[in-house]
């Protein structure tokens, strides 16, 4: 099967959706706005997945560490008609098999961490949730998918976790699913308080958002705990506009080197190593030296990378333009983010 990368995250090309759960309509500009009321109509009569069935998680671990990892994958498929819905089925034959290589591509990061669990969720499709401007992303997404996490995530925490300390991580459509969980997390004070970190990676985490939750607080370095940790990468070039994840107000940016949120340049052999795709194929991935600097920009919010190789990024990408690295957030610093990860849990843990 072919495998291209478009919008919000990963999909997989060639495959037809097996259901459809929420009427279409027509997909012009001109609909669009009724199009979404209606969706969101249909939203409030929403009946979340059932996540006692076991086939409806990507990772179901037998715990053996001290503390879990709730990984939410980023879009994993793509509608390949107009006349498919806009959110896929949790049985959608793409969706599995690009869910599957993102956990081998992201979640694995945390193994040596954690007990990972991750959900199967029905997403929204990526070209059309980048479509939508800036606040209609975060609504839209609100809906079946938020449902869906916020009832694994309810499940999990009654039947599976047992107590432990736990980190969320999630990418993208994860992320923007993740800034729905959180809040509600919030609202439960002996769940939050054994949140060791969130890492809401690939999708902006702004000033105002943090404004609206004062109850949750932005890392500002390498070891504090109960925070939330969210860079987006680009490059030094890229025009104003061009990095389609991005929304008009800046957002909050750590340095996934330094794990710090100053200016000033990590050097590309400050860091721990990348996890990229052998062949030129994104489905199999290994580590291979450092692959790129990290610099933060708060004026743009964003990290940008200068060593990155551009034209070997987009050649592997060519759907996506040039200069954004967006699916390649995880990848570029896989080894800071696991060491990352394995610091903040022994701070929490207080080894």
């Amino acid at each position: 099967m072919g495998i291209l990368f478009l919008a919000v995250g990963l999909a997989l090309s060639a495959q037809k959706l097996q259901a459809q759960v929420i009427p279409n309509a027509d997909s012009t500009d001109r609909d669009q706005a009724p199009r979404h009321e209606q969706l969101q109509r249909l939203a409030e009569k929403i009946i979340p997945t059932d996540y006692s069935i076991a086939d409806h998680w990507l990772s179901l671990p037998a715990p053996v560490k001290e503390v879990d990892i709730f990984y939410i994958y980023p879009t994993a498929w793509l509608k390949t008609s107009k006349s498919e819905p806009d959110i896929c089925a949790l049985n959608n034959a793409s969706m599995l098999e690009g869910a599957s290589i993102l956990y081998r591509w992201q979640a694995s990061a945390f193994e040596p961490v954690g007990n990972i669990y991750a959900p199967y969720y029905r997403q929204a499709d990526a070209a059309y949730i980048v479509s939508l401007h800036d606040d209609e992303r975060i609504k839209f997404t609100d809906g079946v998918p938020a449902h869906d996490i916020i009832a694994a995530f309810d499940y999990y925490i009654q039947h599976f976790n047992k107590g432990r300390p736990f980190i969320l991580a999630g990418h993208s459509q994860g992320t923007m699913v993740m800034l729905t969980l959180l809040p509600h997390i919030v609202k439960n004070p002996a769940v939050y308080k054994r949140m060791i970190a969130a890492y809401a990676i690939g999708y902006p985490v702004t000033q105002e958002y943090m404004d609206n939750n004062p109850e949750l607080k932005f890392a500002t370095g390498p070891n504090d705990t109960g925070v939330l940790i969210s860079f987006n990468t680009q490059s030094p070039d890229i025009s104003p506009g061009g990095n389609p994840i991005l929304i008009r107000k800046p957002a909050l940016v750590i340095n996934p080197i330094t794990w710090t949120r100053d200016e000033i340049p990590a050097k590309k052999d400050q860091g721990l190593g990348s996890f990229m795709p052998d062949n030129h194929q994104i489905k199999h991935f290994s580590k291979v030296e450092q692959y790129a600097d990290a610099r933060v920009d708060k004026a743009r919010g964003v990290v940008i990378c200068s060593t990155a190789d551009e034209i070997e990024i987009f050649n592997l990408l060519p759907s996506w333009p040039k200069g954004a690295y967006h699916v390649f957030d995880y990848a570029l610093y896989y080894y800071n983010i696991r060491q990352n990860a394995e610091n903040r849990t022994n701070k929490f843990l207080g080894k």
